[in-house]
């Protein structure tokens, strides 16, 4: 187990409730965002490598794998999801923080960055959902089973069995790598056994659009503050001219290659996602001609 899986999780209260959070390591703080069914643990191996020269900080989402849910009539939707996220930084009193998403925590990182970014000094996009692609289309069955009133029990315990997690419309097209099994478990048990999660995770469902994508996508011109977009070009879901949009869409961004690795790059490649990152945070902060 890294230690940054084994550090014990803190709880901060925002206006919405209280989030669980894991942190290790000192200076320049990076915030790590997660996507849908999985947690702060997605992270474990790649802030091990971060915490070393950084404090890494992982909040767990209301994303379908926290265990302390929000707030009754907490605001769900992918804009509430965002001012979640910045009431977060702001509570921990964050500045300068280089904001890293994956997956579905990608596209909430970029309206997080275009509504938001007072508190954000840096942007790092991993495979995840931008402009039309919210959900991708190979997960639009999915999002919208899991709008059906018993749907998530349902998909949590099929998803039981190790070969099932593996299958594609599962974790199986995430990552290369298999996900340690202590990890899945955290990752199911939530939708699994506590009803108050499953909620969240379908008010989650029913408000994904990709209006909200496209939308913070017009806006991208305004954050001229350094971007990252490191990709993985096997990604089966986010293809790898998204990731060349987002380059080009951004005034002060660059293009980075993952190699060997599908959408989870911290679990297929945490050590060349380090690198990029740490030299990203470390590069003075160039104005935008």
């Amino acid at each position: 187990m890294s230690s940054f899986a084994a550090v014990d999780q803190q709880s901060v209260r925002v206006p919405q409730g209280v989030l669980r959070y894991r942190e290790l390591g000192a200076g320049e703080p990076i915030v790590l965002i997660h996507g849908l069914l999985v947690n702060s643990l997605l992270w474990a191996d790649l802030a091990e490598l971060l915490a070393k020269d950084f404090r890494v900080i992982a909040p767990d989402l209301p994303l379908g794998s926290h265990t302390q849910p929000l707030e009754p009539g907490t605001d769900l939707s992918p804009l509430g999801l965002a001012k979640l996220i910045a009431d977060f930084l702001a509570s921990l009193e964050l500045d300068g923080v280089t904001l890293v998403g994956n997956d579905t925590g990608g596209a909430l990182c970029q309206l997080v960055a275009t509504r938001y970014a007072d508190r954000v000094g840096r942007l790092v996009l991993t495979p995840c959902d931008s402009y039309e692609a919210f959900p991708p289309p190979a997960f639009a069955p999915l999002m919208a089973i899991g709008r059906i009133p018993g749907a998530i029990w349902a998909i949590g315990n099929s998803m039981r069995p190790r070969f099932a997690q593996r299958l594609p419309i599962a974790y199986g097209w995430l990552s290369k790598k298999p996900i340690d099994d202590a990890v899945m478990k955290s990752f199911l048990r939530p939708i699994q056994t506590d009803p108050r999660i499953r909620r969240e995770v379908a008010a989650v469902l029913r408000g994904v659009d990709n209006r909200y994508t496209l939308e913070a996508a017009r806006q991208f011109a305004q954050f001229d503050k350094p971007v990252l977009v490191a990709w993985a070009p096997e990604d089966r879901f986010f293809k790898f001219s998204s990731a060349e949009r987002l380059a080009r869409d951004f005034p002060n961004a660059r293009l980075e290659r993952v190699e060997d690795s599908l959408t989870f790059v911290p679990v297929d490649q945490p050590g060349r996602l380090a690198e990029l990152i740490s030299a990203f945070v470390r590069e003075p902060t160039k104005a935008v001609a």
